[in-house]
C-alpha cells in the first residue's frame, strides 16, 4: 500500500493485513484483524469490519459496509467474532452492506446498492443485482444471476446456474406474521422470470420456467413451464422456439454461453472435459 498518495486520511487497524498494490480510498476504515489480497482497491467512505477478509484483484465502490455487525451488537456492544470471506476478483458496487458470517466465493458481482445478511453461503461467479436484498441464512450456488430488485427470504436455496429475473421475491413465511418459516428451492438451471412471486416452502424443478408474474404456490416440476396465479404447469420448456430462429430455446444451457464456463465452447464439450479430468 502506498502511504505517499494523494489521499492519506484512512485509518487502518494494526493488525490489519494489506496486501501489495492495495489502494485506499479517502476516510476508509479498515478494523482489526481484516485482510485484503493484493491489488484490490477500496473506495471512498467504506468500513471493512473487524475479521473480514478480501480476496486479491477486488473492487469495493464507495459507501460500502463489509462485514455489517449483526443485531447482537446492536444491543450488548459486544463483538462475537464473526467473520466474512469474500473470494478474489469481487466487484462490490457502491453503496452495497455485506453483513458478516458469510462465505462468499470468487468472482463475485454486485449492483449498487445491495444488501447480503448474515449466514450466506454464496458459490463463484454469482451476480447479484442493484437495489437486490439477500436476507440471510440462504445457500445460493455456483453461476447464479439475480437480476436487480430480487428479494431472496430466509432458508432459500438456490443451486448452480439460476437465473432469477427482476423483481422476483421468494417467500418464507406460510402464515404471516409467524417465527415458523420454510425456504424455497430452486434447482440448477431453471428460470425464474421477472415480477414473479414463490410462496414458501415450494421447489422448482431443474430446467423450469417459471413465468412473468407467475405466483408459485405448489411445486414446479423439472423441465415444466408454469404460468399464471396461482401458476399451473402449460408445457415441456423443449417445446419453447425461439421466436427469431425457430430453434429450440430450450434447455437454455445448450443456446446460452455468455460469462458460463462453457463459453469457449459447447456445455456438452466443457461436461465431457470435467468427466475427462
Amino acid at each position: 500500500m502506498d502511504k505517499n498518495r494523494k489521499w492519506r486520511n484512512f485509518f487502518v487497524a494494526d493488525s490489519a493485513i494489506i496486501g501489495e498494490g492495495v489502494e485506499l480510498g479517502q476516510n476508509t476504515i479498515i478494523e482489526e484483524n481484516v485482510v485484503i489480497g493484493k491489488n484490490t482497491y477500496i473506495d471512498c467512505n467504506c468500513v471493512i469490519r473487524e475479521g473480514t477478509i478480501i480476496g486479491e484483484d477486488s473492487f469495493v465502490g464507495s459507501n460500502c459496509i463489509i462485514g455489517e455487525y449483526q443485531n447482537d451488537f446492536i444491543y450488548t456492544r459486544k463483538k462475537d467474532n464473526y467473520k466474512l470471506s469474500i473470494g478474489k476478483n469481487a466487484l462490490i458496487r457502491s453503496g452495497s452492506i455485506i453483513y458478516s458470517n458469510s462465505t462468499i466465493g470468487d468472482d463475485f458481482q454486485t449492483g449498487h446498492q445491495v444488501t447480503i445478511r448474515e449466514e450466506s453461503i454464496i458459490g463463484n461467479s454469482v451476480s447479484v443485482g442493484t437495489l437486490s436484498d439477500i436476507q440471510g441464512t440462504c445457500e445460493i450456488g455456483n453461476y447464479v444471476r439475480l437480476h436487480s430488485n430480487v428479494h431472496i427470504g430466509q432458508l432459500s436455496s438456490i443451486s448452480d446456474y439460476v437465473w432469477i429475473f427482476p423483481y422476483v421475491v421468494l417467500t418464507n413465511d406460510p402464515t404471516p406474521p409467524s417465527e415458523r418459516l420454510i425456504g424455497v428451492k430452486v434447482n440448477s438451471f431453471a428460470v425464474i422470470a421477472t415480477g414473479s412471486i414463490l410462496l414458501p416452502g415450494v421447489e422448482i424443478g431443474q430446467d423450469a420456467l417459471v413465468g412473468a408474474g407467475a405466483v408459485v404456490t405448489k411445486d414446479v416440476s423439472e423441465y415444466m413451464v408454469a404460468v399464471g396465479n396461482p401458476a399451473k404447469e402449460i408445457s415441456d420448456v423443449r417445446n419453447i422456439k425461439n421466436r427469431f430462429t425457430g430453434e429450440p430455446a430450450y434447455p437454455w444451457r445448450y443456446h446460452y454461453n455468455k460469462n458460463m464456463p462453457w463459453e469457449t465452447s459447447t456445455y456438452d464439450e466443457w461436461y465431457q472435459s470435467l468427466k475427462l479430468n
